[in-house]
C-alpha cells in the first residue's frame, strides 16, 4: 500500500461537514407541514374529491372500451356509472338481505353461543378471576390493617357542621318525533350525501378528463410537455390498471370465499364473501377481519370446534394464494410501495381522513410515489416509499464494507451472479464500489486501518468467488465451444479452438498502480485470467519502481498489464511506470487499465502505438489473453496491424 494514502503522523482524517440548512429546505418543511394540515382540516371536502378522482380512475378503462366500439362519450359515461350504482346497490341490499336473516337464525343458535361463551368464559375470565382472588387474598396477608375511623360527631358538634348541598338534577325534555326520525336517519343519510357528491363530481371529471390533463399540463409542467406528459399518463395507467386489478381480485376472492364457507357450513355464506371482498381493499387487516367475523360465528353455532378450525384454514389458504399468486402476476412483481411503506401509508391516512383514509391509503401513495418519479422536490417520497432499491449495488457493496461487514456483501454478490456473470459483477458492483472507496481514500475521510480491512475484506470475497460457475450465463457460442472442447477432452484429442498455447509462451504480468485499491484489482484481474486459462503472475508497484522494472523479463512476460483506478485521470506516476516497463520489455505488448483513455491534449499515459487501452474489463482480459496468444505465435495477426492494435477478430478466437 502506497504511503501516500496515509494520513500524516498526529493528523485527524478530514471530515468534510455537511451544508447547513438552506431557506430553500425550511421553505420545504413549511409547505409540507401547511399541506398535511389542509389535508386534516379539509378532509370534509377533500375526501369526496379524492374518492370522485380515484373512481374516475377505476372507470377510465370501461369508458374508453365504451368509446372503441363507437359508443358516444355522454353514453358510454352513463352507462359507467349506472353499472357502478348498480353494482353499489346491489352489493349493499346482498349485504342487508344476509345480515335480517341472520339476525333472524341465531335464536336457533343460542343455546350453543352461550355455551361457547360459557365455556370460554370458564377458561379464561374465570381463571385470571381465580388467580385475581388468590392474589388479592395473598395481598391481604401482608398488607398491614388500616387504622379505625374516627367517631361521627354527635350533639352540638353536629349541629355546627356546614350544611351538604342538596343535588341538583337536569333532565332533558323527551325528543320529539321528528328529532327521533333525523338521528335514526343520519348514519344513513351522510353516506349517502357523501356518494351522490362523489358520482356527481365523477361524471364531471369524465367528460372533462382531457380538459383537466391540459390545465394540470399548463399548472405544473408547461415548459416541458414531454417529461409533464409522461408523468400524468404514467399515473393514470398504473392507477387505473391497480384498480381494475385490485377490483377483479377482491371480487374473485369473495366469491371463492362465499362457495368455500357455504361448503363447509358457516351461515351467511355470501354476507362474509362480500365483507372479506369489500375489506381486502384495507391493506394487511381487512381480510382478516372478515375472517375472525366468520370464525367467530362458526365456532358458536357448532358444539364442536372443527367448523370453526376449517373456516380459518380457509381463509388462510385462500389470502395466500391471492397474496403470493393472483396479485404478483396482475399487478407484477413491484407493484411501486415498499411494504413498510404500505403500513406507514395505512396509519398515516387513517389519522387524516379515518376509515375512508384507511381504505384510500395504498392508491394515494401509489400515485404520490408516480409523481415523485417526474418531480424533483418529490423525489425523495419516491425513494422513502417506492420499492426500488434506495442505493445502487456498488453503493451497496462499499457500504457493507465501510459497515466492516463482508459476510453481508459476499451474500450480495451471491444475490447478484445468479442474474450476470462474475466479470460483469465485478466491473459493475466491486470496480465501482472501489472508485468509491478511492474518492473517500483521496479526501483523506478513510484512516488506513479502514482501507486495510476493505482491502482484506475484498480480497477474501474473491478468493471466495473463485469456484463461481459461470456456465449459466454463457453466450451460445461460448457454450458451444466449451461443449466442443469436453468432447474433445473425452476422444483424447486437441482442444476445439483455433490456436493452443505452447508451454514456454509465457505468462501475463499484472502490474498494479500505487492506489490505495491497486493491489485488489490485480487480483480480480489475475483471477478472471486464470478462468480463461491465460497463464499470469502479480507483482507490486513498489518492486517495479524500486527495481526501475528490472524484474520485468521480456521472455517471460510477452505482455503485460497495468491495472489502477488512476488510469482514467492519468496521472504522471502512471506515465512514469508504462515508459519504465517499455524500456525493459521493448517487444511486450503493454496493456493498460481499468478505463484508461488516450488525451487530447497529449498528457495520455503513453504515446506508445502499442499500448492498448480497453475500454472494460472484459476488454482488458480479452486484450491480454490475444496478446499472449499473438507472442506465443498461436495466432498470427495481420501483416498491416501492429503487435499492440490486435483486431476483433483475433479477440473473438482467442475468446474460445
Amino acid at each position: 500500500m502506497d504511503m501516500n494514502f496515509l494520513p500524516p503522523q498526529g493528523r485527524r482524517n478530514r471530515v468534510f461537514p455537511p451544508s447547513p440548512p438552506t431557506l430553500h429546505s425550511l421553505a420545504s418543511i413549511i409547505t409540507g407541514v401547511i399541506v398535511v394540515s389542509g389535508l386534516y382540516f379539509g378532509r370534509a371536502v377533500l375526501i369526496p374529491i379524492t374518492l370522485s378522482v380515484l373512481l374516475s380512475f377505476l372507470l377510465a378503462p370501461l369508458v374508453t372500451t365504451l368509446r372503441r366500439i363507437h359508443v358516444p362519450q355522454f353514453l358510454a359515461i352513463c352507462v359507467a356509472v349506472l353499472v357502478t350504482v348498480l353494482a353499489l346497490a346491489g352489493v349493499g341490499a346482498l349485504i342487508a338481505a344476509q345480515i335480517y336473516q341472520l339476525s333472524a337464525d341465531l335464536p336457533q343458535y343460542q343455546q350453543e353461543i352461550e355455551q361457547k361463551v360459557q365455556t370460554v368464559q370458564e377458561k379464561t375470565v374465570g381463571r385470571a378471576d381465580s388467580l385475581m382472588t388468590r392474589a388479592a387474598t395473598a395481598l391481604q396477608r401482608v398488607t398491614p390493617t388500616s387504622p379505625p375511623a374516627p367517631p361521627q360527631p354527635r350533639g352540638r358538634a353536629a349541629r355546627n357542621q356546614p350544611q351538604q348541598p342538596m343535588p341538583v338534577e337536569v333532565h332533558t325534555p323527551a325528543p320529539t318525533p321528528l328529532q327521533l326520525a333525523q338521528r335514526a336517519l343520519a348514519p344513513a343519510v351522510a353516506p349517502l350525501e357523501t356518494g351522490f357528491i362523489v358520482l356527481v363530481v365523477t361524471i364531471f371529471i369524465l367528460f372533462q378528463r382531457e380538459d383537466l390533463r391540459d390545465r394540470l399540463i399548463s399548472v405544473f409542467g408547461s415548459d416541458d410537455l414531454h417529461r409533464t406528459t409522461t408523468a400524468i399518463n404514467d399515473a393514470s395507467e398504473r392507477l387505473s390498471r391497480y384498480f381494475v386489478a385490485q377490483l377483479g381480485v377482491n371480487v374473485t376472492v369473495g366469491a371463492v370465499i362465499a362457495v368455500g364457507l357455504a361448503g363447509i357450513g358457516v351461515p351467511g355464506a355470501l354476507l362474509f364473501g362480500a365483507v372479506a371482498a369489500l375489506m381486502r381493499f384495507v391493506p394487511y387487516i381487512g381480510i382478516w377481519i372478515a375472517a375472525i367475523m366468520a370464525t367467530l360465528l362458526a365456532a358458536a353455532i357448532q358444539p364442536q370446534w372443527t367448523m370453526a378450525v376449517w373456516t380459518l384454514i380457509f381463509f388462510i389458504v385462500v389470502d395466500v394464494v391471492a397474496g403470493q399468486f393472483a396479485e404478483p402476476m396482475l399487478y407484477g412483481r413491484r407493484s411501486g410501495l415498499s411494504p413498510l411503506a404500505v403500513v406507514v401509508a395505512a396509519i398515516f391516512w387513517s389519522w387524516l381522513w379515518g376509515p375512508i383514509g384507511l381504505v384510500l391509503s395504498t392508491p394515494l401513495t401509489l400515485c404520490i410515489v408516480t409523481l415523485g418519479r417526474y418531480v424533483d422536490r418529490l423525489n425523495f417520497l419516491t425513494i422513502l416509499l417506492g420499492d426500488q432499491p434506495a442505493l445502487t449495488p456498488a453503493q451497496t457493496c462499499y457500504q457493507r464494507l465501510l459497515a466492516d461487514d463482508p459476510h453481508e456483501a459476499l451474500l450480495q454478490a451471491d444475490r447478484l451472479l445468479t442474474e450476470m456473470p462474475l466479470i460483469d459483477y465485478y466491473e459493475q458492483v466491486v470496480f465501482e464500489g472501489l472508485r468509491f472507496a478511492r474518492n473517500d481514500a483521496l479526501r483523506g475521510v478513510l484512516p488506513a486501518e479502514q482501507i486495510a480491512r476493505i482491502n482484506q475484506a475484498l480480497l477474501d470475497i474473491i478468493e471466495d468467488l473463485e469456484s463461481v460457475d459461470d456456465s449459466r450465463h454463457a453466450t451460445p457460442e461460448e457454450e458451444q465451444a466449451r461443449r466442443a472442447n469436453e468432447a474433445a477432452k473425452r476422444k483424447g484429442g486437441a482442444k476445439a479452438e483455433e490456436f493452443a498455447l505452447a508451454p514456454d509462451a509465457g505468462e501475463v504480468l499484472c502490474v498494479p498502480g500505487r492506489g490505495a485499491f491497486d493491489e485488489v484489482a490485480v487480483a480480480i484481474v489475475g483471477q478472471l485470467l486464470a478462468r480463461r486459462n491465460v497463464p499470469n503472475s502479480a507483482t507490486t508497484y513498489d518492486e517495479v519502481r524500486a527495481t526501475r522494472a528490472g524484474m520485468v523479463n521480456a521472455q517471460r512476460s510477452p505482455a503485460i498489464c497495468v491495472v489502477s483506478l488512476d488510469a482514467p485521470e492519468s496521472p504522471p506516476y502512471m506515465r512514469n511506470l508504462v515508459r519504465r516497463l517499455r524500456e525493459r520489455a521493448e517487444e511486450a505488448t503493454i496493456v493498460v487499465g481499468v478505463g484508461a483513455a488516450e488525451r487530447d491534449d497529449g498528457a495520455g499515459i503513453a504515446d506508445d502505438p502499442e499500448t492498448m487501452f480497453p475500454a472494460s474489463l472484459r476488454d482488458l482480459v480479452d486484450d491480454c489473453a490475444a496478446a499472449l496468444a499473438v507472442a506465443s505465435g498461436a495466432v498470427a495477426p495481420k501483416l498491416e496491424v501492429t503487435r499492440g492494435q490486435i483486431t476483433g477478430q483475433t479477440r473473438a478466437r482467442v475468446k474460445l
